[in-house]
């Protein structure tokens, strides 16, 4: 046996996923294994070869780390805004306290 056909194990199919989500990260391992293979033998398409080198190169990482910090900071702001409502709730709350303590009404209709 050559070395080739000894790191070759025959594979197994894979079941298939049943969520959608679960369903499109087992095509893109597929995906990736196949791409993988052809590097290894040399039939791999430029197309192909570029995209890795692409997604290997310090700009795509930069990115990649731009694009989670923007979406924690989107997090952060979600939740900055959502704090923001609570305290207006509180505010309000306390002011119709205070009425009610002072003896007005606190009908928002008036």
């Amino acid at each position: 046996m050559t070395a080739r056909q000894e790191d070759e194990e025959p594979k197994k199919p894979r079941r298939r996923a049943t969520t959608p989500e679960a369903r499109e990260k087992q095509l893109v391992a597929i995906a990736y294994d196949r791409a993988e293979q052809q590097i290894r033998d040399g039939t791999v398409s430029s197309q192909t070869l570029v995209h890795f080198l692409r997604m290997g190169s310090t700009r795509e990482v930069l990115e990649q780390q731009r694009l989670e910090h923007e979406n924690a900071l989107l997090k952060v702001k979600k939740e900055a805004i959502e704090n923001q409502k609570d305290v207006e709730v509180l505010m309000m709350n306390a002011l119709n306290a205070m009425r009610e303590y002072k003896g007005e009404s606190t009908d928002v209709d008036g």
